[in-house]
């Protein structure tokens, strides 16, 4: 592995866009500890650590802990993604849409202009809220959060946050143009790892104070690699569905005749029905912090506390039906269909047309339910590793699986500028090709 490292460094092409991609990091993570004005950082800290388990816990997940220590960049690049789903889901609805999705890259450029447009109003009305909130909240102690609170504050906590996410949107595009890999999931991959080494710190000292024991922490790293496999064979796993291609004569020459497949991804949906699943189950529980002193307030809460069996059962069920119906919004077996024979293709056995959308589409709920079913015990079992364990590092299925696939996702650009210059690459397979001439 760290010779196809070196490798990767003796291109100059790959070795200006890794080092590129590095040094957006590191803006990055400059921006992530530049607090916002008006802010108690010491107040909001204290106030989240008691608000794990909220719709604030889960966004600081995703945002890198920067909405936790109130940061420039605290609404994170979720403004641009939740802009992204929007129009993606009303990309099946909308006519026009449609028509510009099957315009291929001049559709898709005028997409996601839109979408920058729509991230900064939902950057905004996220903004206001933020501000309102925390304008409203107190530390352990009780201790203000805004120092200053009014209508100033608030509209320069809108202006920092939204130009925070438009900041970040800029820098991951900056990445997918010139560096390696996709810009927004790195962005996101790497504030996921950034809260890694202090739970790791604060782990290191449990276990010198007695609180941890050897033991726990081995089985708890052995579930760790174990999960972290599974997860990979999940990402990988494909149902490729052969697709034949009639021969045409054109002149005196003759096209087609070739035979290929169509690589169905057992996940299609990948991370988002777990997403998905846990804000509709962390809504309750931050809605009752509200009500503290109501008693059937505290009943609700701990019914969705997670580890128990109703909160459990629930988010299973619900990781199960978000992934077929995100599955069905991404993947469209009648324009499939529709393309394939446009290009004189078709599966073996299967007539052209509505049949063929009809037996992709089967194929697709038969393996939707196993990879599902997969990432919500993905999801399940990383709750009950840390609440029985009592391991304070921060692992759960939504940061595996982000990282895992991007992960992935990177290693297969660098790969492929591997073999492409006859290297030999990361993975057993390029090696195989390389060494074949392809």
């Amino acid at each position: 592995m760290f010779a196809k490292i070196k490798e990767a460094f003796t291109i100059p092409d790959l070795r200006k866009k890794i080092l590129f991609t590095l040094g957006i990091f590191t803006v990055y993570r400059i921006g992530s500890h530049i607090p916002c004005p008006g802010i108690s950082v010491d107040a909001l800290m204290s106030f989240f650590r008691e608000a794990q388990g909220t719709i604030l816990g889960l966004y600081d997940l995703f945002v890198g802990g920067n909405l936790s220590r109130g940061t420039i960049f605290g609404l994170g690049i979720m403004p641009y993604i939740s802009a992204s789903i929007i129009f993606q889901l009303l990309g099946a609805a909308i006519p026009t849409l449609q028509k510009l999705q099957r315009e291929g890259e001049e559709g898709r450029r005028k997409i996601n202009q839109y979408s920058r447009y729509l991230t900064v109003g939902i950057g905004a009305i996220q903004a206001m809220g933020i501000a309102i909130f925390l304008e409203a909240s107190r530390g352990a102690n009780g201790e203000p959060v805004v120092l200053h609170p009014g209508i100033r504050f608030k509209l320069i906590t809108i202006l920092t946050l939204v130009t925070g996410t438009i900041t970040i949107m800029w820098l991951g595009e900056l990445i997918t143009q010139h560096g390696i890999g996709n810009g927004i999931s790195l962005i996101i991959m790497i504030g996921i790892i950034a809260r890694l080494p202090s739970s790791v710190i604060t782990t290191i000292q449990m276990f010198t104070a007695g609180a941890l024991s050897i033991p726990a922490i081995l089985f708890f790293l052995v579930c760790v690699v174990l999960i972290t496999a599974g997860v990979v064979a999940i990402t990988q796993a494909q149902r490729k569905i052969p697709v034949q291609y009639a021969q045409r004569v054109i002149g005196r020459k003759v096209y087609g005749g070739r035979s290929t497949h169509i690589p169905l991804t057992v996940n299609a949906a990948g991370v988002i029905p777990i997403i998905f699943a846990q804000a509709v189950l962390m809504f309750p529980s931050s809605i009752t912090r509200f009500f503290s002193g109501s008693m059937f307030a505290q009943r609700v809460a701990e019914f969705f506390k997670p580890g128990e069996p109703i909160y459990t059962v629930i988010y299973a069920g619900l990781i199960v039906i978000f992934a077929y119906f995100y599955t069905s919004i991404v993947i469209n077996p009648i324009d499939m269909a529709e393309n394939m024979k446009r290009y004189g293709g078709f599966i073996p056995g299967i007539r052209p047309g509505a049949s063929t959308a009809n037996y992709i589409d089967k194929v697709m709920s038969r393996i939707t339910l196993p990879g599902a079913l997969a990432f919500a015990a993905v999801a399940i079992i990383p709750i009950f590793l840390v609440k029985e364990l009592r391991i304070p590092i921060l692992f759960g299925g939504t940061s595996t699986i982000i990282i895992v696939g991007v992960a992935l996702d990177t290693i297969r650009q660098i790969e492929s500028h591997l073999v492409m210059r006859h290297y030999e690459g990361f993975i057993r397979k390029g090696k195989i090709r390389s060494r074949r001439g392809y």
